[in-house]
């Protein structure tokens, strides 16, 4: 007994001196304990700050019976050392007062729960007991206010998504870990995601924690708030219609996106298929492609506006030049190069304005020669072809623009008409926005600030305009000609909007389907090439009104409709625009040509 004894002490005496300072640290770390306080992430709004993204409380509140029992001594007058040293079974033959028990009805009251439930748990042997699950953050607050020591919450987030699958492509969502996976809530996590606070603390043996202990606590910092520039009126009067074509013709993808040619600001964009970002698990992958800047299609006549734009601002051609459009073929640096087909033939003499009104792809292709293969390029980037838009969003592409040294011998009478290049659907709005914009481009932007909770704001994305592409002149020139394309005897008559001047060009291209994608040859060989589809074509309207004051730029794309004949853009695309800028024209209260005549005569006589 007496070696034991010995053995014991020197043990002792190794742990306690000799190796003191480690023995004290590892007695720190396992009583030490510091909990994470979640930050809430910013919330995402409109224009008009309507809620599209926000996170949710979801605090567990429950009481520690531990702690509770310090509540209790002090209420029948106990110091901290004689309630330290009692078990909680102890304290039971101790009552708390009438003030406690009060405060302990108010908290079952709000959290309805059983009073006698709740006392039970609260003078239960054990470290912590779940009372309830509550997602109303005052209600906490109120149970926080009547200050009982041991009941107390731990608070996490959920992300909620208001408008579901209106805004999906463009909002986006966090996973179940709370990461960013796409939409404005990835591309601006950094502004979004709070910094978490903590508790420094101890616990016992148990591992409970001794909340009496406390060291330090430091508060969250909550996360920024985005405003988009999405008006959500707008976006769910353009989803509609998306529905509308969705239904009708059953395509496999489609696209319409709506802005303000002045400020570049989008106001609504919206991509088929789309998604629930609040139960994205059960949607499948394609329904996450936003097909606006993510997906590419041969853009067809809507490109027609480049060449034409470019030789008129280079001053080859004018508006009344004469073009012969029943020629099969023209000359072009000393070789004959074949000329397209024409949908809608023209004579020998078809002017510029003729070309465009009708969508002559010889005549469109005669310019293109003129202007010469660099400076076609050259307006194409202008314009925005080839490039990202840089818009914000994850998953953008930049087309496709083949450099010269990757031209064939019929890229430069193919590509002025829309083929030979690849476009989004993003692309192909912002080179309208150029014209409609009197030849400037404006940078397409979602975000309009970034603010925190009180409001203030933190970074302010102001309009930026990019570089002049054209004259105002010339852009003037090309709203008159493009006005024609939605009047009688033009290709897009279903997008006029009664009582506006509307400008804008069709587009409807075939689908080029690739040689791995095609069935075998007659005699079962492979095919090497791939070829056009004659049953599947995109279809697409671009354009933008009042014509001689632009207020919208308004751009519909429908991949492969199904229907009997040819998806023209006259057809799938045209009339949802007509809709689309009718009510519009209401909502934001735009003036007819009519009354935009009569004032802007009134304030010329008052000039005068």
């Amino acid at each position: 007994v007496a070696l034991l004894l010995c053995a014991i002490i020197a043990r002792l005496y190794y742990l306690h001196v000799v190796r003191a300072p480690e023995s004290v640290a590892e007695t720190s770390k396992a009583r030490e304990r510091v909990e994470i306080l979640p930050s809430r992430r910013g919330s995402i709004t409109d224009s008009k700050n309507n809620i599209l993204a926000i996170s949710s409380p979801v605090i567990t509140i429950g009481v520690d019976p531990k702690t509770f029992k310090f509540q209790i001594g002090r209420d029948n007058g106990l110091t901290n050392r004689q309630i330290a040293a009692a078990t909680v079974s102890q304290m039971s033959a101790y009552k708390p007062s009438e003030q406690t028990r009060q405060k302990l009805r108010e908290i079952s009251e709000l959290l309805n729960v059983p009073y006698d439930r709740l006392c039970k748990l609260c003078t239960s042997e054990g470290s912590w007991y779940k009372i309830a699950v509550v997602e109303d953050e005052d209600v906490y607050q109120q149970i926080r206010k009547l200050n009982v020591k041991g009941i107390y919450g731990n608070r996490k987030y959920v992300r909620k998504y208001p408008s579901g699958p209106l805004m999906s492509h463009i909002v986006g969502f966090v996973n179940r870990e709370f990461q960013p996976v796409m939409g404005i809530e990835r591309q601006f996590q950094y502004y979004l995601n709070g910094q978490d606070g903590w508790i420094e603390t101890e616990r016992d043996g148990r591992r409970a924690e001794q909340a009496q202990f406390r060291k330090r606590k430091v508060d969250p910092a909550d996360g920024n708030n985005i405003e988009l520039s999405i008006d959500l009126v707008i976006q769910e009067i353009v989803q509609r219609q998306m529905e509308k074509i969705a239904a009708a013709f059953h395509p496999e993808k489609a696209a319409i996106i709506v802005s303000d040619p002045a400020t570049g600001y989008i106001l609504a964009m919206s991509s088929y298929p789309n998604f629930d970002p609040n139960s994205y698990t059960k949607f499948k992958n394609e329904n996450f492609l936003n097909f606006v800047i993510s997906g590419q299609y041969e853009p067809g006549s809507t490109f027609k506006i480049i060449p034409v734009a470019g030789a008129l601002n280079e001053g080859i051609i004018g508006p009344d030049d004469a073009f012969d459009c029943t020629a099969t073929s023209m000359m072009y640096n000393g070789r004959q190069v074949r000329l397209p087909k024409d949908d809608h033939p023209l004579g020998p003499r078809a002017t510029t304005r003729q070309i465009i009104q009708k969508s002559s792809n010889r005549g469109s292709a005669i310019i293109g020669g003129r202007l010469g293969a660099a400076r076609l390029i050259s307006y194409a980037k202008a314009f925005g072809i080839g490039e990202k838009t840089d818009l914000g969003l994850s998953g953008e592409i930049s087309g496709t623009l083949l450099p010269l040294d990757r031209w064939d011998g019929l890229t430069i009478s193919r590509m002025p008409i829309g083929h030979a290049v690849a476009v989004t659907p993003l692309q192909i709005h912002c080179a309208m926005s150029v014209i409609a914009n009197q030849g400037i481009y404006m940078k397409p932007q979602l975000v309009k600030r970034v603010y925190d909770n009180k409001g203030q704001t933190v970074i302010n994305y102001s309009p930026r305009a990019m570089r002049r592409v054209i004259s105002p002149k010339v852009a003037a020139l090309m709203s008159e000609m493009l006005s024609t394309v939605t009047i009688s005897g033009g290709t897009a008559r279903r997008a006029a909007i009664k009582g506006f001047e509307v400008a804008g060009k069709t587009g409807t291209s075939q689908k080029f389907i690739k040689a791995k994608d095609l069935p075998p040859l007659p005699d079962g060989t492979p095919r090497k090439r791939g070829e056009y589809s004659n049953k599947k074509h995109v279809g697409s309207f671009t354009g933008f009104f009042p014509t001689k004051a632009p207020r919208l730029v308004i751009t519909v794309v429908v991949d492969t409709p199904k229907l009997k004949g040819i998806g023209y853009g006259g057809i799938v695309a045209a009339p949802a625009f007509r809709e689309i800028g009718e009510q519009l024209a209401v909502y934001l209260g735009i003036q007819s040509d009519e009354e935009f005549e009569k004032k802007i005569a009134w304030k010329a006589k008052r000039n005068d």
